[in-house]
């Protein structure tokens, strides 16, 4: 019977992709075990298939609706995935609670005296705040825009404990500055370039990692954590204000900005590297023994070994088509091939577009546009906006669980474009028809408004929230993925950095009640859907190593492979002919 097993197991393709391999001997060595102990896999399938994990593949087959998860092995969904993900996104809580914390720091009365806002008049109280919020921005984008770069040398591990360092010290020199501005600076900078760090390596390490069916509900628990942090922030302000007084109000808000840090770099230490890097350098032992533990099969099982071929068969598409390459060549590879270069826009594009919502205007700002909207009072402002991470957190959960995989990426970017739009175009419409009156209860109209504002955040997460850091993971090649992901983080946190600083202004510049900004977001939102429509393709359920195949990269190596043929043969032939002619003198 083991005989016979040994001779119906599938054995993929690997001899096809040893052409440039540095350890032919090993991958030969994978196909071998491969037949001779089928036997010992199955009994590990049965062994490790315990009642936790049918009853996670039972649910998952439930709630995602793509044709991978109806074939691949039910082991590679068990917990190390999971905890894997969670693990790494403390990167995205990181970025949630900086964001978050501050909006609520500008307003507390004890802050404003102790950094000298509350004797300045609108506009300059205004660029003051701006200032001290797009600090941390300036950093991220450096912290992103150099990490692609250094996550290709030392390894996607190592970089998100290098971004919690960071990230602590930012913050340690923000919660003791005692009065002194320049230090507060100083720290926001330091900090960004952590939360930039993370933010641009967290989902491109567990897309890394994912398996292919759930790949998108896994990448985007990384917005999950955004919102968990924002929500956190928002509350731990509210907590502050309410029970706090003195300068303990806003020292113990800047302190808790490090507890994401801090649990990051704890729980990284457990994690392994990505076996995507891995395989990059060149070590696929221990690629293939990481991508066995992850999947939880063993290295020699036909699923992870077929994994393990397609990653080296990409690999060798990208060695083809630009060889051992440096920096510049490779930033030619990404602007020089069509296909490449597609995907680098689209990615741009996409941060773009988020962060033109205005998101993050509501993320920074929300107590005071709360104001604006008619409710007065910091407390009441701070429980508005304490609302509105609830509900960011708990949509963002319901599209990963329901939608992510199953709705796809392009459906959802779709439907919340026009959704978020008209939100936002009520909201603005309101405040220019019907301007709150400060000592006036809120009309009816008004209440609205604050529900359209909640809808707004709900819609941002069924779509533009977590699809956008998805896909920037997921279409680039391998060999690029590091770079791609880098440009697009770093210009997600270049145009944060724009709203961040222009958001003040708007509110004091654009109409009454900054009604002009809302109306501005809303018609960004509504042109998003055009962008979408006619450039950026499904990707729900493909291998990484697929890609290519969908960008057209993979019909420019057949081009080459195919004349690269035709010149062997020519040459053959001539080989041929001269031999004959040599024969024939003799």
């Amino acid at each position: 019977m083991g005989s016979l097993l040994a001779m119906r197991a599938p054995t993929p393709p690997i001899r096809r992709c040893l052409l440039k391999s540095t350890a032919p001997a090993r991958l030969h060595g994978h196909e071998l075990s491969l037949v001779q102990s089928d036997q010992t896999t199955t009994t590990f399938h049965q062994s490790e298939l315990d009642g936790s994990c049918l009853a996670t593949m039972g649910l998952l087959t439930l709630l995602v609706h793509n044709d991978a998860i109806k074939t691949d092995p039910k082991e590679i969904y068990g917990w190390r995935v999971y905890a894997l993900a969670c693990s790494a996104c403390f990167g995205g809580m990181l970025f949630g609670v900086d964001s978050g914390i501050i909006g609520g720091v500008l307003t507390m009365s004890t802050f404003k005296e102790t950094y000298g806002l509350a004797d300045l008049d609108g506009v300059a109280k205004a660029n003051l705040q701006a200032n001290i919020v797009t600090t941390l921005q300036c950093g991220c984008f450096v912290g992103a825009l150099s990490t692609g770069i250094i996550a290709d040398k030392i390894g996607r591990r190592y970089n998100l404990i290098l971004a919690a360092i960071l990230a602590i010290i930012g913050t340690i020199m923000q919660a003791a500055a005692m009065g002194h501005i320049a230090a507060i600076f100083v720290g926001r900078f330091i900090a960004g370039l952590g939360v930039g760090a993370a933010s641009m390596v967290t989902p491109l390490y567990i897309s890394e990692n994912a398996p292919r069916a759930i790949r998108g509900g896994l990448t985007g628990i990384y917005q999950l954590f955004i919102t968990g942090g924002i929500m956190l922030a928002f509350w731990i302000n509210y907590g502050s204000n309410m029970h706090i007084s003195g300068d303990a109000q806003y020292v113990i808000p800047l302190v808790m900005q490090g507890l994401p840090a801090v649990l990051l770099f704890g729980s990284m230490w457990f994690c392994n590297e990505s076996p995507r890097w891995l395989a990059r350098q060149d070590r696929w032992e221990e690629a293939s023994a990481t991508l066995s533990r992850v999947r939880a099969l063993p290295a020699t099982h036909p699923y992870v070994a077929s994994e393990i071929t397609e990653i080296k068969e990409q690999l060798d598409h990208e060695r083809r088509l630009i060889g051992d390459a440096g920096f510049k060549d490779l930033m030619r590879e990404m602007w020089t091939i069509p296909g490449n270069r597609n995907r680098a826009l689209i990615s741009v594009g996409l941060m773009i577009c988020q962060q033109m919502t205005g998101t993050n205007a509501i993320n920074y700002y929300a107590p005071q546009i709360f104001q604006n909207l008619g409710l007065t009072g910091t407390q009441t402002g701070l429980f508005a906006t304490g609302i509105y991470g609830v509900i960011k957190m708990v949509m963002c959960g319901l599209f990963l669980i329901f939608a992510a995989d199953s709705l796809g990426r392009r459906k959802s970017l779709l439907w919340t474009s026009i959704a978020m739009g008209l939100s936002m175009m009520y909201v603005g419409l309101f405040v220019r028809i019907a301007p709150p009156q400060e000592g006036e209860p809120v009309i009816p109209a008004g209440y609205f408004a604050l529900v359209c504002i909640y809808l707004f955040a709900s819609f941002f997460q069924w779509g533009w929230g977590p699809v956008c850091w998805i896909y920037i993971s997921e279409i680039p090649t391998a060999r690029l993925r590091g770079l791609n992901v880098a440009l697009g983080a770093a210009t997600q946190w270049l145009f944060n950095l724009v709203i961040a600083r222009a958001v003040p202004n708007m509110l004091v510049t654009m109409g009454e009640g900054g009604y002009g900004a809302f109306i501005t977001f809303a018609c960004f939102c509504l042109a998003m859907f055009i962008f979408v429509w006619f450039l950026v393709p499904e990707t729900k359920g493909l291998a990484l190593e697929k890609m290519d195949d969908l960008f057209g990269v993979t019909e420019l190596t057949k081009k080459m492979d195919d004349e690269e043929t035709g010149s062997v043969e020519i040459s053959e032939k001539n080989g041929t002919k001269a031999e004959e002619v040599e024969i024939s003198r003799k």
